[in-house]
């Protein structure tokens, strides 16, 4: 299953409780503002407010001007436990407000009935359905007990009077109970999209570790088979030397040929390890032209023995921190796999230049194109299309570039053009 981190999914709860409880204070200013300036431009049909409505109303903005401060200055959100008492403490206060507001109007269509709307949207958003359902029954017996009140004090009862407070307790079930109907809803896709993203995690991470374990398995193959074929023929090799019916000619080119597996196997562990166990690099300020140059000059006397020209295109001065060994390995490999690569009379041709954040390295032979079966395998450790290669050149060149912050790749791949790039980080000038 996926892992998740207690603490940051504690902490997006309490700033989601937060900001439910920012809109509830924003929502009931709105509305208290909105009736006062209601009551206010119809004062000839509702009365001229009283000073202890308009008393009653400003306290209670101004209460909630100070919760919303105080929610706005808590960094870390609140705590669920606080999130509860404070939506029921906010539900009391509505309706004792919207009680004493009735009271203190004393008519049969009193506006403040609207505030009872508040604590049953806080309920249904908030809670259950019995909770809700109670928070609705509450509204009514106020709307109801208020109309036999006030009936009773100002005779007789009209029942228009009574159906209009029946509607308006139809208006204030149906709104609760389909706010809590699709809160319900919501919060069970949101459960459901949980934990199918918990599957898709442990799904991933399953796929991961089966890949590791696949490639780790076709590692471990590689490496048994580039090992037994050198071994087999030194064993062979030397066996037939210690044959006493052999010749000196014979066992002497055992011996060449015993000797030259034993060093194969010796370069192979070590490209090995240096391609399992790459060493941080160790970076100095160099001048990546005179890097090229260098080993332009290195492959020289190899690229006339194949009549191929290495030539380094014009390039700018760039300085930049990077291991000069570890570079220049990287470069020459690929500069010798151009060579190789490349029909006689052929030219591989090297160039740099800045690319954003980076300086990026072509190295262009005139060969053939990789053909399309080769192509996706070429950075894998021991895929070689040559028949002495160990098939760690590319792979231990690209983690050289990796580990300098870039990337190895090919950049073209069509007849009589085969580029390859490389990217080194943070140039310095």
């Amino acid at each position: 299953m996926m892992t998740v981190n207690l603490p940051s999914r504690k902490l997006l709860e309490q700033e989601s409780f937060k900001k439910q409880q920012t809109a509830f204070c924003v929502l009931t200013l709105f509305v208290i503002a909105v009736l006062l300036l209601l009551h206010t431009i119809f004062a000839s049909l509702l009365g001229t407010p009283s000073i202890w409505v308009v008393a009653l109303l400003g306290l209670s903005f101004s209460l909630k001007v100070l919760e919303l401060v105080w929610l706005q200055g808590r960094t870390g959100g609140i705590t669920e436990r606080t999130f509860r008492f404070e939506t029921v403490l906010s539900i009391a206060e509505m309706f004792l407000l919207a009680i004493i507001l009735i009271f203190l109007t004393d008519r049969d269509d009193a506006p403040y009935f609207v505030l009872l709307a508040i604590p049953i949207l806080q309920a249904a958003y908030n809670f259950g359905l019995v909770p809700t359902t109670f928070t609705i029954a509450g509204a009514i017996a106020v709307i109801f007990f208020w109309m036999h009140h006030y009936f009773q004090m100002h005779p007789p009862a009209l029942a228009s009077e009574y159906l209009e407070a029946g509607m308006i307790s139809v208006i204030f079930s149906l709104m609760g109970f389909i706010v809590w109907f699709l809160v319900t809803q919501l919060k069970r896709q949101q459960a459901r999209l949980t934990e199918n993203m918990a599957t898709l995690e442990a799904t991933r991470e399953q796929l991961i570790v089966e890949e590791k374990l696949a490639a780790v398995g076709r590692l471990a193959g590689n490496i048994a088979h580039e090992i037994r074929n050198p071994v087999a023929m030194i064993s062979s090799s030397l066996a037939t030397a210690s044959n006493p019916d052999v010749g000196p000619r014979d066992r002497e080119e055992m011996l060449q040929i015993a000797t030259k597996e034993a060093e194969r196997l010796a370069r192979l562990t070590s490209e090995f390890l240096n391609y399992a166990r790459p060493s941080a690099p160790q970076r100095t300020p160099i001048q990546l032209r005179d890097l090229l140059l260098y080993t332009a000059d290195v492959v020289k006397a190899h690229a006339e023995s194949r009549s191929v020209e290495v030539v380094l295109l014009p390039t700018e001065p760039i300085q930049i921190e990077a291991d000069s060994a570890q570079v220049q390995g990287a470069l020459l490999n690929l500069v010798l796999n151009g060579i190789e690569a490349t029909s006689a009379s052929g030219l591989v041709s090297m160039d740099a230049a800045r690319s954003g954040p980076f300086v990026q390295i072509n190295i262009a032979n005139s060969g053939r194109p990789i053909s399309d079966a080769d192509l996706p395998h070429i950075f894998e450790p021991f895929y070689s299309t040559k028949p002495n290669g160990t098939g760690l050149g590319l792979a231990i060149a690209r983690r050289i570039a990796q580990a300098h912050g870039g990337d190895l790749w090919v950049s073209c791949n069509e007849e009589g053009r085969v580029v390859f790039s490389i990217t080194l980080s943070a140039p310095l000038s």
